[in-house]
């Protein structure tokens, strides 16, 4: 099962305040470390521990599709990782490890035992996967992790395989726990920070971490430099777990809302605001989602959820962790299509309202925050080719895509419209020309938004073909937002250059609209 999921990120800023999406990456302050002892070995007492038989290799074999020319894939490539054995005869993996994979293989860490593997369920915003082996045989040593809530102070230990298969344990203390943005999408979750020297070995990705023997969490990312690790923590990943026995899968929900924290004493004093009451302002609601679904509003003042106060910078005070972003108290602690109780002020009263959370999948935005596991969209035109904008393809500009990609496409992607009535109004952009007898002239033009096609307005790559329809004078005519801002192609010579196009640039098919 290959889910789609999606949080909502930042809508729009503001004058007074900065502004930061209700459950999006909030730069929450670190919790104040306390002085800790360093880490007992008495916590780590077994030579050959139990938790050894749960630990497993995974080899992947990837091959994603090349975005810069979205009819084909880029080289094939191999990934290992770790996996580790659950309660449930499931293999728990980082969903970047397994992105893209065409063949993965599980192996015992002595190598006696191999298994050909399925993804089972995945969450490439969570960072999540489960994977299931082809036999069920795999499992007859193996009972399967449980889990330990890790808590800041907690010792904690890394796990890795050595090449003969015996477990290598990097000992550390969790310093810190914050909601940060996770990898693959910029989706904002709960994120535990371990302090700890790690040794490079064959497989860094998917190291689970323990407690006492339990599974407190999954790497996330390391920085050998600062030797600071970055994992995935229990309360997360149980939250997936929960919801991978549903089918279809639903993710973890949102209040589709963006905030402004409230600590200008004259923008708390124009809201009623007195004292140390907190609250954060609503600044924006996504049409037709939870938040208004609920009765929220911009410009209300959101005071609590769930019973929990919510102070100005948009932190409540959680059992566990402390002061913390609301973004892990409405995604991690409440599941798809919960009514979230929630009150909030409008024009200095308290209203009490309930707000039915839900998740928003990458198909629900103009511009998709990633395309995993499946095959971009695209039109050849004559040799100009259509693609629609989605934050993947900003990525093929590199790991500085933000800054050394087309600017206009940056911007529409991080403040990309909302969700109305007719549906999602895609972005489409003329990304490259190849060269042709019909695109003389064109070959120099490049990432350029297309407004219409003979007149008619181009909401997506579906509305193309419909839109060939309409030659006048045996011309299509197509408006483009920069310059030029008017192109001309001759429609037989369209039509009769397609196979030639497809001869000398190895195209499968001259389009790819599902």
């Amino acid at each position: 099962m290959r889910p789609t999921l999606l949080l909502l990120t930042a809508l729009c800023a503001t004058a007074v305040a900065p502004v930061h999406a209700a459950n999006s990456a909030l730069p929450t302050a670190p919790l104040p470390t306390a002085a800790v002892p360093p880490v007992a070995a008495s916590l780590f007492t077994d030579s050959r521990p139990d938790f050894a038989q749960n630990i497993v290799r995974v080899s992947i074999t990837a091959q994603p599709y090349d975005f810069s020319r979205p009819w084909s894939k880029r080289a094939p490539l191999s990934r290992r990782a770790l996996g580790t054995v659950l309660d449930g005869k499931r293999v728990l993996v980082t969903a970047e490890s397994i992105a893209n994979a065409t063949y993965i293989e599980l192996e015992s860490p002595d190598g006696e035992q191999k298994q050909p593997a399925s993804v089972e369920c995945v969450d490439y915003e969570a960072d999540l996967a489960l994977l299931r082996p082809e036999s069920e045989d795999f499992f007859k040593s193996r009972a399967g992790l449980v889990f330990a809530t890790p808590q800041v102070g907690d010792a904690l230990a890394v796990i890795q395989l050595e090449a003969n298969g015996n477990p290598l344990l990097s000992k550390g203390q969790m310093t810190t726990a914050e909601v940060v943005r996770y990898p693959i999408d910029d989706s904002s979750f709960l994120v535990g920070r371990l302090s700890v020297p790690l040794q490079i070995r064959e497989s860094t990705q998917s190291l689970p971490l323990l407690k006492e023997g339990k599974l407190a969490g999954l790497m996330l990312r390391y920085d050998p430099q600062s030797s600071l690790l970055d994992f995935i923590p229990a309360a997360v990943i149980e939250h997936f777990l929960k919801d991978a026995v549903k089918s279809p899968y639903e993710g973890f929900p949102r209040m589709g809302c963006s905030f402004a924290v409230t600590r200008d004493p004259q923008l708390r004093r124009y809201l009623h605001l007195n004292g140390n009451n907190g609250g954060v302002l609503i600044t924006q609601t996504l049409k037709g989602g939870p938040a208004e679904k609920g009765g929220l509003l911009k410009g209300d003042v959101l005071m609590e959820i769930a019973g929990k106060p919510i102070d100005s910078d948009g932190n409540y005070r959680d059992e566990t962790y402390g002061r913390i972003s609301l973004g892990h108290l409405v995604c991690t602690k409440h599941f798809e299509g919960e009514n979230v109780k929630v009150r909030f002020m409008r024009d200095g009263k308290m209203v009490d309202a309930e707000v039915p959370v839900a998740h928003r999948r990458p198909e629900q935005f103009a511009s998709e925050p990633y395309i995993i596991d499946r095959a971009p969209k695209y039109y050849v035109l004559g040799g100009l080719v259509l693609q629609e904008l989605s934050r993947q393809y900003l990525k093929e500009f590199g790991a500085d895509w933000s800054h050394k990609a087309p600017l206009d496409l940056v911007h529409l992607d991080r403040t990309q419209g909302e969700t109305n009535e007719d549906g999602v109004k895609r972005i489409v952009m003329l990304t490259r020309v190849l060269p042709s007898d019909v695109t003389v002239g064109y070959e120099d033009l490049r990432h350029i938004i297309v407004k219409s096609i003979n007149g008619e307005a181009i909401n997506s790559l579906a509305d193309v073909p419909k839109s060939l329809e309409k030659a006048t004078d045996g011309l299509h005519r197509i408006q483009l937002s920069g310059e030029p801002s008017l192109l001309f192609l001759d429609a037989k010579s369209v039509e009769a250059v397609g196979p030639a196009l497809q001869r000398s640039y190895g195209l499968p098919a001259l389009s790819r609209l599902e």
